[in-house]
């Protein structure tokens, strides 16, 4: 396959690095991060067709809160953001049973007449609906209805919010206060095998045991915010759901309540939103006032969204199995995934959850397999029927039924892979389960976006060859892949491993900057090649980059200029970089300003700086360039190079001649004029030492300091009698310092 690529290459219109590169996808969280149609996901791993999931019923509502089954096989189903109940008959006729005043029906119940009770919020009541016949059952002066469940007492009980209390209701209407948590919410009900009230709470995920009135057990403290739901079993074990808050999402919709002065009031900063009854137009209307207010209900509450925050890395979820001792066991928790409800089917534990409306089937070893996924937001609730499995979701606000029966063809589309640069595609394969057995086949599609749209290819033509398919797609830096299986009288074909070969475009490496300075000898030997300033007793510097941006004067970029003093060396740092990672060589050229060809001071440098005896270059205006080439990691056909060249730079070594004119004495006064001349760069500073003194500084007789050539004139008063020993310095650019005495008698 190797030699199958590089033959192609040479066809290629990029140029590409020698190493092929390989995406593999070959494990649980690697397939886990696709898009599933019909196929099943291991916990080993492997993908393979899933059982039928049928859509059954789609509301056309954002989204199915609450499920329940009547006796005579009929399902009832309460939706948000409309506040609607529908009725879907076994053959999935579906009907309008009743739009509520109020936009949420987050709790359904049906006893065993077929009476359906209805819980809304945020004005929380439950209603009675009975042959087409909607009353008010009981208000319990709450904000939220979150569960109904009918006890064996034939009471029904209520798990209410904003103050976290459960309700028991006889059947003529009348309710009372049965338990009083503390907590905000009770978010879910059931009895245990024993007949008991079990009721999960938010926001701190405690999960009471209530056998009588104000009288509780607490059986788990859960780390999780929220109890979402609890399945009870025949030998007295529980299943919980925990997760970091379904309940503040809901409320979100629907807007969190505090209690205000005047009256129900919606608003938020910045946008209000107000509720109308359903006779007024039945739907939830939006303004951009920021202060609209209107009066709902003569009892106080202000209503205000609430805030969720979503916490990535931490534990979102979790499944806990509570044994009859009271003990807990953690059989499944996420970070990635809130989950939603559990159900067991075959005696085997289903759960759902947030991540593209996911079910999941939890193994006898707590290894999960990932059953359906529905491709919406979320899958909200599971319900047990004789025909599979009921799952109804959010975003489209529908019902899925998981057949028993395995669905004949599915699909599977990997993530997007980035190769990081335009890339040529080499050959895809994979492992099954059975080799020889058909009915998987490949297709890819690839593009220079990051998200696939209409500038993508196509899909391919089907791969069908498990040991190496030949890419068709077009070089792009993006790619995909889908998998497809199909059921065949021979085998269910089933994938383990999948992986792709390709070969990258070869990047050039970039030389960032170059830094010349000067070195002493010893400074010099203990420079790393990594340095990437200049030491620290350079005489001067300067960094020349690749932006474009020289720093700039009025005069433009200004020459660098370095003193060749002895004992010192020229160190030449540069810094560079190669996008693929390549190992990198570099060569390193100087020319002098009035030459046209560069000449070689080194090659096949693998360090990031060069030193060069002062010597070697005489006075005059420099440049530097380093090259760079990524020859070490790639064929000399593929290598590619670029280069940097420096600002110029002036070396100056020889120091300035100074010249004494003779001097005019006149007393014990003294005129002297000195003449100071340096061949390569102007001066910058002239002074005296008279009799060994301290250098008194003398500027230049124009004013200015700053010509290859100038004359200093200076006046010695109240010299004594006798001789004096006059040294006059001149410094030239590159601090080289010419002198000169004068014997004054």
């Amino acid at each position: 396959m190797r030699q199958s690529c590089v033959a192609l290459l040479a066809m290629a219109p990029v140029v590409l690095a020698s190493t092929t590169t390989t995406w593999e996808m070959n494990n649980y969280q690697d397939f886990l991060r696709g898009r599933f149609a019909n196929v099943a996901l291991g916990r080993d791993g492997r993908l393979m067709l899933a059982p039928n999931l049928e859509p059954v019923f789609a509301s056309g509502q954002p989204a199915i809160w609450s499920v329940a089954a009547a006796p005579d096989g009929n399902l009832y189903l309460g939706t948000g953001h409309r506040g609607r109940l529908y009725k879907v008959d076994p053959a999935g006729k579906s009907s309008l049973v009743w739009t509520a005043e109020q936009p949420e029906i987050f709790a359904l119940a049906v006893d065993a007449r077929g009476t359906v009770y209805a819980g809304t919020s945020p004005d929380g009541r439950i209603y009675r609906i009975e042959n087409g016949s909607v009353k008010e059952f009981f208000n319990p002066g709450v904000h939220y209805i979150w569960a109904l469940k009918f006890g064996p007492d034939g009471a029904l009980y209520a798990g209410t919010g904003d103050h976290g209390r459960v309700f028991r209701i006889t059947m003529d209407g009348k309710g009372q206060v049965w338990y009083e948590s503390g907590q905000s919410h009770i978010s879910s009900l059931a009895f245990d095998s024993e007949g008991r009230l079990l009721a999960g709470s938010d926001p701190n995920g405690i999960l009471y045991r209530i056998t009588g009135k104000n009288k509780a057990f607490v059986l788990y403290d859960a780390n999780l915010p929220e109890i979402r739901s609890i399945l009870p079993n025949a030998d007295g074990t529980l299943y919980v759901a925990a997760l970091g808050g379904s309940t503040a999402k809901r409320a979100g919709t629907t807007y969190g309540v505090t209690t205000g002065a005047q009256g129900s009031v919606v608003s938020a900063p910045g946008t209000s939103i107000t509720v109308t009854d359903s006779q007024a137009g039945g739907d939830i209307a939006t303004s951009k006032a920021d202060q609209t207010k209107t009066q709902l209900q003569p009892a106080a509450t202000v209503v205000q969204p609430v805030q969720v925050i979503d916490v990535t890395g931490v534990e979102k979820s979790a499944i806990y199995k509570i044994h009859p001792d009271n003990t807990v066991e953690t059989l499944w928790s996420s970070k990635d995934e809130n989950i939603y409800d559990i159900a067991v089917i075959d005696d085997r534990l289903m759960f759902a959850t947030d991540l593209q409306g996911r079910i999941y089937r939890l193994g006898r070893e707590r290894k999960a397999t990932l059953v359906a996924q529905t491709g919406e937001a979320e899958t909200t609730r599971l319900l047990p029927s004789p025909a599979g499995l009921l799952a109804s979701t959010g975003d489209m606000g529908s019902i899925y039924r998981l057949g028993k029966g395995t669905a004949s063809h599915g699909t599977f589309e990997a993530p997007v892979h980035d190769a990081n640069t335009v890339a040529r595609w080499g050959r895809l394969s994979w492992r099954a389960e059975t080799p020889q057995a058909t009915g998987a086949a490949f297709r890819t599609r690839s593009g220079n976006s990051a998200r696939p749209d209409n500038t993508w290819s196509d899909w391919s033509e089907p791969l069908t060859d498990p040991a190496g398919s030949l890419i068709r797609s077009p070089n792009a830096r993006y790619i995909q892949w889908r998998l497809e299986l199909t059921s065949t009288n021979v085998a269910t074909p089933s994938v383990d491993s999948v992986i792709a070969a390709y070969l990258p475009q070869n990047t050039p490496p970039t030389v960032r900057s170059i830094t010349v300075s000067t070195q002493t000898n010893a400074a010099a030997q203990k420079t790393t090649a990594a340095a990437a300033t200049p030491a620290a007793n350079s005489a001067f510097s300067i960094t020349v980059t690749d932006s474009g941006d020289a720093p700039q004067t009025s005069a433009g970029t200004p020459t660098q200029t370095l003193a060749r003093n002895a004992g010192q060396q020229t160190q030449i740092v540069w810094q560079a970089d190669d996008s693929d990672g390549d190992h990198l060589a570099y060569s390193i050229y100087f020319r002098g300003e009035d030459e046209h060809d560069w000449k070689l001071l080194r090659s096949n440098v693998f360090e990031n700086s060069l030193n060069i005896d002062s010597d070697v270059l005489a006075d005059g205006r420099y440049y530097f360039r380093v090259v760079a080439t990524d020859r070490p990691s790639n064929p000399v056909e593929y290598a590619r190079e670029s280069e940097l060249v420096s600002s110029p730079v002036l070396i100056d070594n020889t120091p300035p001649v100074v010249h004494f004119a003779a001097p005019v004495q006149s007393g014990t006064m003294a005129d002297l004029t000195v003449t100071a001349t340096d061949q390569t760069s102007p001066l910058r500073r002239g002074e005296y030492s008279l009799d060994a003194g301290p250098w008194i500084p003398v500027e230049a007789a124009d004013g200015v300091t700053d010509s290859p050539s100038e004359s200093f004139g200076f006046r010695l008063e109240k010299l004594r009698p006798g001789e004096h020993l006059l040294v006059f310095r001149a410094y030239d650019a590159a601090g080289n310092a010419g002198l000169s005495k004068l014997v004054l008698k």
